[in-house]
């Protein structure tokens, strides 16, 4: 409950609420309260000290549906962001198998269940007892080839299916969007440093004191305040879920190369000798990033490994260091606080998902707190949600590193021999090796978590994670190339519905 009724207006909402930080997770909360929250007032509080890293950042479909949620279009947002399209993510290198040694990983288009997933299912099983068939799965899925030739992700009107879509996008702009549309829907912005988080007698944060004196009251709080945690750790004491036993990485150096003439519309994860890097186009520029372990290399080997990846080893564009607190908090929304992006946590930016988790985490606590009548009757739901969001997250990347087809450096293998798993994680494997019906055991047995069959399907088999048997080349594989042959000219044919990215982005500018 709230620090008293007193603190609610007639629909049970807050009159006031604080929110502490800015950067994208913060103004996305004030951007989602001030458009569903009318009556609330909403004020954020961030210092001028502390700047947001402006480094090239990707999404999932998540940001798209904030962006429909607060009604902004593309054309609003992505010129002023310098921001691309990304149909999904090359994962290059992690395998050392001969046709394996990368794969794509597709967002959801409308095709794939009715078309595309049933054949990519068969042939996986076909080729789990020892047949000869395509189980890769850059041959099933729309939006790998419209990555593959360069091709956006919004259809013509006339196609009748839908495609889901992510973004790459520069994170510091980014902000700045999200804090003129806040301001314009009536948040109030103030700038300052807390130096005090004052309590009432049942241990809800009454009010904030600033540097320069002022004092912010309000009845609820939400912390923005990085990995900080100024609110949710350091004044309410809650306890942190350090992930670092099975995610080893936990720094990154981060510098732009200069953009490619023809736009990519993917993100691209390439496996270097301690960690990976990662390349987003944006307009302007490429964002690129070497995510590694300090256990196993230092920050200028990572520099000077980063520079020879991108052939920038002699060149003087500056190169930064960040170092990445990788876990979460057990309880997200306590007492009468909530924490938004890394004060909650953070699961490194192997799938893109620091955006989603914020998005599900802001939209989750306000239905349940609206449910809840300003209660804190569903807060325990909530955070078990949300807990199961991330942890599911996490085995999905550690899954990632466990299952990697490399053995030439210390790093991969023992990422590769890593115990520490997940019963959870333990059981999908297990399924992988054994089901007769993956997909369908992955249901039966509760396993969905925060991804579908089909994506664990396309990291495990475009890793050709299969058994080492000798194919059997005696069978005739000829109605099997039948259908896969069938089912690319299929997507080829709803790939004539597409534009080129360059020409999508010029139409949406």
């Amino acid at each position: 409950m709230l620090n008293s009724m007193n603190g609610l207006n007639k629909d049970n909402k807050p009159k006031k609420i604080v929110i502490v930080g800015g950067g994208t997770a913060g103004w996305m909360a004030a951007n989602l309260l001030a458009c569903k929250w009318k009556e609330t007032e909403v004020c954020l509080v961030e210092s001028k000290e502390i700047g947001i890293i402006g480094v090239g950042e990707g999404s999932t479909p998540h940001l798209k549906l904030f962006f429909d949620t607060i009604g902004v279009t593309d054309s609003q947002w992505m010129p002023r962001c310098n921001a691309t399209y990304k149909n999904g993510i090359t994962f290059d290198k992690w395998s050392t198998i001969k046709g394996f040694e990368s794969y794509f990983h597709p967002f959801a288009a409308q095709t794939d269940d009715i078309f595309t997933v049933p054949l990519f299912f068969k042939n996986i099983h076909a080729r789990m007892q020892g047949y000869n068939v395509d189980a890769h799965p850059d041959s099933y899925f729309l939006e790998t080839y419209l990555s593959q030739n360069n091709l956006g992700p919004l259809p013509n009107e006339t196609f009748p299916f839908g495609v889901a879509y992510g973004y790459h996008f520069d994170s510091a702009l980014l902000g700045q969007f999200l804090a003129e549309n806040a301001q314009g829907l009536g948040v109030k912005r103030a700038y300052g440093t807390v130096d005090e988080v004052l309590l009432d007698n049942d241990g809800n944060i009454s009010a904030i004191k600033l540097n320069d004196g002022s004092q912010l009251e309000a009845d609820f709080f939400i912390d923005s305040s990085g990995f900080n945690a100024l609110l949710i750790q350091k004044t309410l004491k809650v306890n942190y879920q350090s992930f670092q036993e099975n995610l080893v990485n936990n720094a990154a150096v981060v510098m732009p190369s200069e953009i490619a003439k023809t736009l990519p519309v993917e993100t691209k994860a390439t496996a270097l000798t301690n960690g990976w890097a990662w390349q987003i186009p944006l307009r302007d520029r490429f964002g690129n990033g070497y995510v590694y372990s300090d256990d196993y290399i230092d920050a200028e080997q990572a520099e000077i490994e980063l520079r020879t990846h991108l052939g920038l080893l002699e060149s003087d564009v500056e190169a930064r260091h960040l170092k990445m607190k990788v876990g979460r908090v057990e309880k997200h929304w306590h007492k009468n606080c909530l924490a938004v992006g890394l004060s909650q946590g953070f699961i490194e930016p192997l799938e893109a998902t620091a955006i989603a988790l914020s998005f599900n985490t802001i939209a989750q606590f306000m239905r349940c707190f609206e449910e809840g009548k300003g209660s804190n009757k569903f807060q325990e739901a909530f955070n078990n949600d949300i807990n199961k969001r991330f942890d599911g997250i996490r085995d999905y990347i550690v899954c990632h590193y466990k299952t990697n087809q490399r053995n030439d450096t210390k790093y991969w293998r023992d990422n590769a021999a890593n115990q520490n798993t997940s019963e959870a994680l333990n059981r999908i494997l297990y399924l992988w090796k054994n089901s007769q019906d993956f997909s369908a055991d992955m249901h039966k047995y509760n396993l969905m978590g925060s991804y579908q069959p089909k994506s664990w399907a396309c990291m495990l088999a475009g890793y050709g994670v299969f058994p080492s048997i000798n194919l059997d080349q005696t069978v005739d594989y000829s109605t099997h190339q039948h259908e896969v042959d069938g089912l690319r000219d299929f997507i080829r044919r709803c790939g004539l519905n597409f534009n080129k990215h360059q020409d999508l982005l010029k139409m949406n500018s």
